[in-house]
Protein backbone atom coordinates (compact mmCIF):
# COMPACT_ATOMS: atom_id res chain seq x y z
CA UNK A 1 0.00 0.00 0.00
CA UNK A 2 3.06 2.27 0.37
CA UNK A 3 3.50 2.21 -3.43
CA UNK A 4 2.32 5.09 -5.68
CA UNK A 5 -1.21 4.43 -6.92
CA UNK A 6 -4.53 6.25 -7.18
CA UNK A 7 -6.55 4.32 -4.60
CA UNK A 8 -7.75 6.25 -1.57
CA UNK A 9 -5.79 5.49 1.59
CA UNK A 10 -7.59 3.21 4.08
CA UNK A 11 -4.81 3.21 6.68
CA UNK A 12 -1.58 5.05 7.47
CA UNK A 13 1.77 3.53 8.46
CA UNK A 14 3.97 5.38 10.99
CA UNK A 15 7.75 5.27 10.82
CA UNK A 16 7.76 6.06 14.56
CA UNK A 17 10.45 7.67 16.70
CA UNK A 18 13.10 5.07 15.93
CA UNK A 19 13.71 2.04 13.68
CA UNK A 20 16.29 0.50 16.02
CA UNK A 21 14.84 -2.32 18.19
CA UNK A 22 17.01 -1.58 21.27
CA UNK A 23 16.18 2.15 21.12
CA UNK A 24 12.47 1.32 20.80
CA UNK A 25 12.59 -0.82 23.98
CA UNK A 26 14.36 1.98 25.89
CA UNK A 27 11.83 4.51 24.58
CA UNK A 28 8.98 2.17 25.55
CA UNK A 29 10.24 2.09 29.17
CA UNK A 30 10.79 5.88 29.24
CA UNK A 31 7.40 6.70 27.70
CA UNK A 32 5.62 4.20 29.97
CA UNK A 33 7.13 5.84 33.09
CA UNK A 34 6.20 9.33 31.81
CA UNK A 35 2.67 8.17 30.94
CA UNK A 36 2.11 6.59 34.38
CA UNK A 37 3.43 9.75 36.10
CA UNK A 38 1.15 11.88 33.89
CA UNK A 39 -1.96 9.83 34.65
CA UNK A 40 -1.23 9.49 38.39
CA UNK A 41 -0.25 13.16 38.80
CA UNK A 42 -3.28 14.54 36.97
CA UNK A 43 -5.73 12.10 38.60
CA UNK A 44 -4.31 12.97 42.02
CA UNK A 45 -4.80 16.71 41.39
CA UNK A 46 -8.38 16.14 40.19
CA UNK A 47 -9.25 14.00 43.26
CA UNK A 48 -7.61 16.40 45.75
CA UNK A 49 -9.39 19.45 44.30
CA UNK A 50 -12.71 17.60 44.31
CA UNK A 51 -12.35 16.33 47.92
CA UNK A 52 -10.85 19.37 49.69
CA UNK A 53 -13.24 22.33 50.04
CA UNK A 54 -10.25 24.67 50.67
CA UNK A 55 -9.26 24.06 47.04
CA UNK A 56 -12.64 25.17 45.67
CA UNK A 57 -11.18 28.47 44.38
CA UNK A 58 -10.90 29.91 40.84
CA UNK A 59 -7.23 28.90 40.50
CA UNK A 60 -7.93 25.25 41.37
CA UNK A 61 -11.08 25.20 39.23
CA UNK A 62 -8.87 26.02 36.23
CA UNK A 63 -6.20 23.55 37.39
CA UNK A 64 -8.81 20.78 37.47
CA UNK A 65 -9.71 21.63 33.85
CA UNK A 66 -6.00 21.65 32.97
CA UNK A 67 -5.51 18.21 34.58
CA UNK A 68 -8.45 16.84 32.59
CA UNK A 69 -7.05 18.21 29.28
CA UNK A 70 -3.62 16.73 30.11
CA UNK A 71 -5.20 13.31 30.79
CA UNK A 72 -7.07 13.45 27.46
CA UNK A 73 -3.98 14.77 25.65
CA UNK A 74 -1.77 11.98 26.94
CA UNK A 75 -4.27 9.11 26.57
CA UNK A 76 -5.15 10.11 22.98
CA UNK A 77 -1.52 9.63 21.85
CA UNK A 78 0.82 7.81 24.28
CA UNK A 79 -0.94 4.37 24.62
CA UNK A 80 -0.87 3.96 20.83
CA UNK A 81 2.82 5.02 20.74
CA UNK A 82 3.62 2.44 23.47
CA UNK A 83 1.97 -0.34 21.44
CA UNK A 84 3.84 0.77 18.31
CA UNK A 85 7.19 0.50 20.14
CA UNK A 86 6.48 -3.24 20.50
CA UNK A 87 5.25 -4.05 16.99
CA UNK A 88 6.98 -3.98 13.63
CA UNK A 89 4.08 -2.61 11.55
CA UNK A 90 2.81 0.63 13.09
CA UNK A 91 -0.59 1.32 11.51
CA UNK A 92 -3.70 3.41 12.13
CA UNK A 93 -6.94 3.40 10.13
CA UNK A 94 -7.97 6.52 8.18
CA UNK A 95 -10.87 7.17 10.59
CA UNK A 96 -8.66 6.35 13.59
CA UNK A 97 -6.24 9.00 12.34
CA UNK A 98 -9.08 11.51 11.92
CA UNK A 99 -10.38 10.78 15.45
CA UNK A 100 -6.89 11.20 16.94
CA UNK A 101 -6.46 14.58 15.23
CA UNK A 102 -9.92 15.79 16.38
CA UNK A 103 -9.26 14.86 20.04
CA UNK A 104 -5.62 16.03 20.01
CA UNK A 105 -6.51 19.46 18.55
CA UNK A 106 -9.56 19.86 20.82
CA UNK A 107 -7.67 19.28 24.07
CA UNK A 108 -4.46 20.93 22.79
CA UNK A 109 -6.33 24.09 21.77
CA UNK A 110 -8.26 24.09 25.06
CA UNK A 111 -5.00 23.81 27.03
CA UNK A 112 -3.52 26.77 25.12
CA UNK A 113 -6.52 28.89 26.10
CA UNK A 114 -6.61 27.57 29.69
CA UNK A 115 -2.96 28.45 30.36
CA UNK A 116 -3.74 32.03 29.24
CA UNK A 117 -6.84 32.15 31.49
CA UNK A 118 -4.75 30.86 34.43
CA UNK A 119 -2.13 33.57 33.87
CA UNK A 120 -4.90 36.19 33.91
CA UNK A 121 -6.23 34.69 37.17
CA UNK A 122 -2.74 35.00 38.74
CA UNK A 123 -2.41 38.57 37.39
CA UNK A 124 -5.67 39.63 39.11
CA UNK A 125 -4.65 37.80 42.35
CA UNK A 126 -1.21 39.46 42.55
CA UNK A 127 -1.75 42.86 40.92
CA UNK A 128 -5.38 43.58 41.98
CA UNK A 129 -5.86 41.52 45.17
CA UNK A 130 -8.62 43.75 46.58
CA UNK A 131 -10.74 43.26 43.45
CA UNK A 132 -10.05 39.52 43.06
CA UNK A 133 -13.28 38.19 44.58
CA UNK A 134 -15.42 40.62 42.54
CA UNK A 135 -13.55 40.02 39.25
CA UNK A 136 -13.09 36.21 39.41
CA UNK A 137 -16.63 35.21 40.37
CA UNK A 138 -17.93 31.67 39.91
CA UNK A 139 -19.92 32.78 36.84
CA UNK A 140 -16.83 34.41 35.25
CA UNK A 141 -14.74 31.27 35.92
CA UNK A 142 -17.34 29.02 34.28
CA UNK A 143 -17.57 31.37 31.27
CA UNK A 144 -13.75 31.42 30.90
CA UNK A 145 -13.61 27.60 31.09
CA UNK A 146 -16.42 27.23 28.50
CA UNK A 147 -14.65 29.81 26.31
CA UNK A 148 -11.42 27.77 26.53
CA UNK A 149 -13.17 24.55 25.48
CA UNK A 150 -15.03 26.41 22.70
CA UNK A 151 -11.68 27.77 21.41
CA UNK A 152 -10.26 24.24 21.33
CA UNK A 153 -13.38 22.97 19.52
CA UNK A 154 -13.12 25.76 16.90
CA UNK A 155 -9.44 25.01 16.21
CA UNK A 156 -10.15 21.27 16.00
CA UNK A 157 -13.09 21.80 13.63
CA UNK A 158 -11.22 24.16 11.26
CA UNK A 159 -7.89 22.28 11.17
CA UNK A 160 -9.52 18.83 10.84
CA UNK A 161 -11.93 19.98 8.10
CA UNK A 162 -9.16 21.59 6.05
CA UNK A 163 -6.79 18.64 6.56
CA UNK A 164 -9.29 15.94 5.56
CA UNK A 165 -10.89 17.80 2.65
CA UNK A 166 -7.65 16.99 0.79
CA UNK A 167 -7.39 13.69 -1.13
CA UNK A 168 -4.97 11.08 0.20
CA UNK A 169 -4.13 8.62 -2.56
CA UNK A 170 -1.36 6.03 -2.77
CA UNK A 171 1.28 7.43 -0.42
CA UNK A 172 0.42 6.41 3.16
CA UNK A 173 3.71 6.31 5.11
CA UNK A 174 3.86 9.07 7.77
CA UNK A 175 7.31 9.92 9.09
CA UNK A 176 5.92 10.63 12.56
CA UNK A 177 4.71 8.74 15.66
CA UNK A 178 1.07 9.92 15.67
CA UNK A 179 -1.43 11.64 13.36
CA UNK A 180 -0.69 15.37 13.25
CA UNK A 181 -1.81 17.77 10.48
CA UNK A 182 1.66 19.12 9.44
CA UNK A 183 2.99 15.53 9.02
CA UNK A 184 -0.17 14.36 7.25
CA UNK A 185 -0.19 17.25 4.73
CA UNK A 186 3.07 15.93 3.24
CA UNK A 187 1.09 12.90 1.94
CA UNK A 188 -1.78 14.87 0.35
CA UNK A 189 -2.36 14.33 -3.37
CA UNK A 190 -3.35 17.99 -3.98
CA UNK A 191 -2.07 21.51 -3.30
CA UNK A 192 -1.96 22.14 0.47
CA UNK A 193 -1.54 25.96 0.46
CA UNK A 194 -5.09 26.84 1.62
CA UNK A 195 -4.93 24.20 4.38
CA UNK A 196 -1.54 25.48 5.55
CA UNK A 197 -2.95 29.04 5.66
CA UNK A 198 -5.97 27.85 7.68
CA UNK A 199 -3.68 26.04 10.16
CA UNK A 200 -1.47 29.15 10.35
CA UNK A 201 -4.53 31.37 11.07
CA UNK A 202 -5.67 29.00 13.82
CA UNK A 203 -2.11 29.08 15.19
CA UNK A 204 -2.37 32.87 15.52
CA UNK A 205 -5.69 32.48 17.39
CA UNK A 206 -4.75 29.63 19.73
CA UNK A 207 -0.95 29.96 20.07
CA UNK A 208 0.25 33.53 19.48
CA UNK A 209 -2.73 35.31 21.12
CA UNK A 210 -2.65 33.26 24.39
CA UNK A 211 1.16 33.35 24.70
CA UNK A 212 1.07 37.16 24.25
CA UNK A 213 -1.53 37.43 27.04
CA UNK A 214 0.58 35.16 29.28
CA UNK A 215 3.76 37.22 28.73
CA UNK A 216 1.90 40.50 29.43
CA UNK A 217 0.32 38.98 32.60
CA UNK A 218 3.65 37.71 33.94
CA UNK A 219 5.41 40.99 33.08
CA UNK A 220 2.83 42.81 35.24
CA UNK A 221 3.12 40.16 37.99
CA UNK A 222 6.94 40.44 38.06
CA UNK A 223 6.73 44.29 38.08
CA UNK A 224 4.36 44.11 41.09
CA UNK A 225 6.50 41.49 42.87
CA UNK A 226 9.67 43.62 42.54
CA UNK A 227 7.92 46.33 44.60
CA UNK A 228 7.14 43.89 47.45
CA UNK A 229 8.73 44.65 50.82
CA UNK A 230 9.15 41.00 51.82
CA UNK A 231 12.27 39.36 50.38
CA UNK A 232 10.82 35.90 51.06
CA UNK A 233 7.60 36.81 49.23
CA UNK A 234 9.62 38.07 46.26
CA UNK A 235 11.68 34.88 46.11
CA UNK A 236 8.58 32.67 46.30
CA UNK A 237 6.80 34.66 43.57
CA UNK A 238 9.87 34.59 41.29
CA UNK A 239 10.23 30.82 41.84
CA UNK A 240 6.55 30.27 40.92
CA UNK A 241 6.66 32.61 37.89
CA UNK A 242 9.94 31.06 36.69
CA UNK A 243 8.61 27.49 36.78
CA UNK A 244 5.35 28.53 35.06
CA UNK A 245 7.28 30.32 32.32
CA UNK A 246 9.45 27.22 31.70
CA UNK A 247 6.28 25.20 30.95
CA UNK A 248 4.90 28.04 28.81
CA UNK A 249 8.13 28.24 26.73
CA UNK A 250 8.23 24.44 26.28
CA UNK A 251 4.54 24.06 25.40
CA UNK A 252 3.92 27.14 23.25
CA UNK A 253 7.45 27.29 21.81
CA UNK A 254 7.29 23.72 20.46
CA UNK A 255 3.66 24.22 19.31
CA UNK A 256 4.46 27.49 17.48
CA UNK A 257 7.49 25.86 15.84
CA UNK A 258 5.35 22.99 14.48
CA UNK A 259 2.18 24.87 13.51
CA UNK A 260 3.42 28.33 12.52
CA UNK A 261 6.30 27.02 10.39
CA UNK A 262 4.89 23.77 8.92
CA UNK A 263 7.29 23.91 5.95
CA UNK A 264 10.39 24.85 7.95
CA UNK A 265 13.70 23.47 6.72
CA UNK A 266 14.26 21.32 9.82
CA UNK A 267 14.56 17.56 9.42
CA UNK A 268 11.52 15.38 10.09
CA UNK A 269 13.44 13.67 12.93
CA UNK A 270 13.87 17.07 14.63
CA UNK A 271 10.14 17.83 14.10
CA UNK A 272 9.26 14.57 15.88
CA UNK A 273 11.49 15.42 18.85
CA UNK A 274 9.93 18.90 19.14
CA UNK A 275 6.38 17.46 19.20
CA UNK A 276 7.38 15.14 22.09
CA UNK A 277 7.57 18.27 24.29
CA UNK A 278 3.91 19.23 23.96
CA UNK A 279 2.42 15.74 23.60
CA UNK A 280 4.40 13.82 26.24
CA UNK A 281 6.56 16.05 28.46
CA UNK A 282 4.32 19.01 29.40
CA UNK A 283 1.27 16.87 30.43
CA UNK A 284 3.62 15.25 32.98
CA UNK A 285 5.21 18.55 34.10
CA UNK A 286 1.97 20.53 34.50
CA UNK A 287 0.69 18.82 37.70
CA UNK A 288 4.19 19.00 39.25
CA UNK A 289 4.82 22.66 38.42
CA UNK A 290 1.32 24.12 38.80
CA UNK A 291 -0.01 22.05 41.70
CA UNK A 292 2.20 19.55 43.55
CA UNK A 293 4.74 22.27 44.52
CA UNK A 294 1.86 24.29 45.98
CA UNK A 295 1.51 24.61 49.77
CA UNK A 296 -2.31 24.13 49.73
CA UNK A 297 -2.07 20.99 47.58
CA UNK A 298 0.72 19.55 49.78
CA UNK A 299 -1.47 20.18 52.85
CA UNK A 300 -4.46 18.54 51.17
CA UNK A 301 -2.33 15.53 50.19
CA UNK A 302 -1.00 15.15 53.75
CA UNK A 303 -4.58 15.34 55.06
CA UNK A 304 -5.70 12.62 52.60
CA UNK A 305 -2.77 10.34 53.53
CA UNK A 306 -3.36 10.99 57.25
CA UNK A 307 -7.05 10.13 56.87
CA UNK A 308 -6.20 6.85 55.12
CA UNK A 309 -3.54 5.80 57.65
CA UNK A 310 -5.82 6.59 60.65
CA UNK A 311 -8.68 4.56 59.13
CA UNK A 312 -6.27 1.64 58.54
CA UNK A 313 -5.11 1.77 62.21
CA UNK A 314 -8.73 1.44 63.32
Amino acid sequence: MGEENHTFVAEFIFLGLSQDLQTQILLFILFLIIFLLTVLGNLLITILIFMDSRLHTPMYFFLRNLSFTDLCFSTSIVPQVLVHFLVKRKTISFFGCMTQIIVFLLVGGTECALLAVMSYDRYVAVCKPLHYSTVMTQQVCIQLAIGSWASGALVSLVDTTFTFQLPYQGQNIINHYFCEPPALLKLASADTYSTEMAIFAMGVVILLAPVSLILVSYWNIISTVIQMQSGEGRLKAFSTCGSHLIVVVLFYGSGIFTYMWPNSKTTEEWDKMISVFYTVVTPMLNPIIYSLRNKDVKGSLRKLIGRKSSSQRR
